[in-house]
């Protein structure tokens, strides 16, 4: 098929008008604050780089919640923010208020009596630009007071008061009487005062240190 030659002058108007039109719309680009916003072409062309954060990295993390071997049993989850960025090269790798969820690994409460309350906890995910990683972190333990002293105390006390009271009430039979009832009284004060549990407020910061190293991708 023969074009005919005066195509050329019927492109040539055509074309004019639509290097005009792509001229005012850059002029409009420029002048609204939009514009800046990365476009359909500068979102096909944006790279990302992946960046590893090595092992052994801290991360300061602040609970969202309160976590307690009172109330918390192992295999409970917990979510937290990421309370300082991580920075590798200078590029921020996991910004500040990432969120961070993690495990209770164990949690065993406080005897009356016997029994020292600890809490394992350990993190396992953190999200980044709104997708997830896994992570995993050396656990962090905390371990309750030894209250047997204080038990032995209670227990001896209670009962050394009995005899007193015992012997001046009936000599030394109403002491030994007095002396089992009293430890009795002394066995129930521990019970009721004895516990030590463990107990960590929302708002709490903790740090772990990554177990393995994880991979990122970050945005260049």
């Amino acid at each position: 098929m023969r074009v005919p030659r005066n195509t050329e002058f019927i492109l040539l108007p055509l074309l004019s008008i639509f290097l005009v039109a792509g001229c005012g719309n850059n002029m409009q680009a420029r002048g609204n604050p939009d514009s800046d916003k990365p476009g359909l072409v500068g979102r096909i062309f944006e790279t990302t780089k992946p960046i590893t954060v090595s092992e052994g990295t801290k991360l300061d993390i602040v609970l969202n919640q309160s976590i307690s071997t009172a109330q918390n049993r192992s295999g409970d989850s917990f979510q937290a923010t990421l309370a300082s960025p991580v920075v590798v090269d200078d590029k921020t790798v996991i910004p500040k208020d990432a969120v961070v969820r993690g495990l209770v690994v164990d949690a065993q409460p406080s005897g009356r009596l016997k029994g020292v309350a600890h809490l394992d906890l350990t993190l396992d995910s953190v999200e980044v630009n709104g997708k997830s990683y896994e992570i995993a972190t050396g656990d962090l333990g905390r371990r309750g007071k030894n209250h047997n002293k204080r038990n032995g105390i209670l227990i001896g006390g209670g009962a050394g008061l009995g005899a007193v009271i015992g012997g001046v009430a009936g000599g030394p039979v109403g002491a030994v009487i007095g002396s089992s009832v009293g430890a009795g009284g002394g066995t129930a004060g521990a019970a009721y005062t004895g516990k030590k549990d463990i107990r960590l407020p929302a708002e709490t910061t903790l740090s772990f240190r990554l177990a393995r190293a994880v991979t990122i991708p970050v945005k260049g």
